[in-house]
């Protein structure tokens, strides 16, 4: 995950990127919709307005347990809003 303020204070916008070495358009698809549910479940609430929030999927995405999805980008969140701060 990356993070950019954008120096407004408009609601925090998410961007999705999986490249091909993932797999073919199906499979890119589903790791993207992954990503979005975690978002949806666990992410949005913590992300800072002002700011552009951009998601790398990679192929682990699709073998790992939902539950620790939802982990790893609530870690994720924590050490970018962290940085941020600095």
């Amino acid at each position: 995950m990356q993070s950019r303020a954008r120096g407004d204070e408009a609601p925090p916008r998410v961007g999705y990127t999986v490249s091909k070495k993932v797999g073919n358009a199906v499979v890119r698809n589903r790791v993207r919709r992954r990503l979005r549910e975690v978002v949806r479940l666990s992410g949005a609430a913590r992300m800072q307005t002002g700011r552009d929030y951009v998601l790398v999927g990679r192929r682990a995405a699709l073998d790992l347990a939902f539950d620790r999805l939802i982990d790893d980008m609530s870690g994720a969140l924590t050490r970018v809003n962290r940085a941020d701060r600095r």
